[in-house]
């Protein structure tokens, strides 16, 4: 009788664990058990304390010299960090999201190299980079370079519209205004609203799943979310 592998267990770092998508991931992830552990980096504290997880603060994330001992050793990144473009130029929208996002994750890929990596972009996020919308040929830009790190894999995520998890305190006032449609909504278009839950189901299967796209739009979310539950 052929003895079955054990599953090999999570340890993930999540990066914008003070917004409304990372802590949705982040509420997951602790009550998730193929997640062993939980690594935080933020720039203020989070306020949440669980066994599973550990917390490191740091301000500068263009330098991660200080913590980047503390950064091996995990199987899997869920950045959630990033920032509306509304009101800033290109140059700065560049800075704090292509720049920012590709030095951590090229020092997570030389540090973790059986690492798979999720990054929450948006939809209509411009593969060709040539488009006339800035924000979408800027996340175009990172996605297409992120996707040419050394992870085993790497996930671009493109959700529309997240609905809250139960009990998150980070929703801004604009998505609690939105929560009262969403029953409403949900079932005209089943393929393209989904839940916080489901992305962060989705990012805890991108694990173990061998699904073909990289690129994934609210209907992946929710294939991988309904494999991993």
């Amino acid at each position: 009788m052929e003895t079955k592998q054990p599953k090999e267990k999570i340890r993930a770092i999540i990066t914008g664990a003070t917004g409304m998508v990372g802590e949705g991931v982040l509420m997951e992830c602790l009550q998730h058990p193929d997640v062993e552990q939980v690594l935080a980096i933020t720039r203020r504290p989070i306020g949440v304390t669980h066994p599973k997880l550990k917390e490191i603060i740091h301000k500068d994330f263009y330098d991660l010299t200080p913590i980047q001992n503390e950064l091996k050793g995990y199987n899997a990144c869920y950045f959630c960090l990033g920032v509306s473009s509304v009101g800033m130029s290109e140059a700065d929208y560049t800075r704090v999201t292509y720049d920012l996002t590709m030095h951590v994750a090229r020092l997570l890929s030389s540090l973790n190299e059986d690492m798979v990596f999720c990054y929450v972009t948006g939809a209509s996020t411009d593969s060709t980079e040539q488009g006339k919308v800035m924000w979408a040929r800027v996340k175009g830009r990172t996605e297409n370079h992120l996707l040419q790190l050394p992870f085993r894999r790497a996930f671009m995520f493109r959700p529309s519209y997240m609905h809250p998890t139960k009990g998150q305190v980070r929703v801004p006032k604009w998505a609690y205004a939105l929560t009262w449609l969403y029953p409403i909504l949900r079932p005209l278009f089943p393929n393209h609203l989904i839940t916080l839950r489901q992305v962060g189901l989705a990012m805890i299967q991108t694990f173990y799943t061998s699904y073909e796209r990289h690129i994934l739009d609210p209907k992946d979310i929710i294939a991988l979310a309904k494999e991993g539950s």
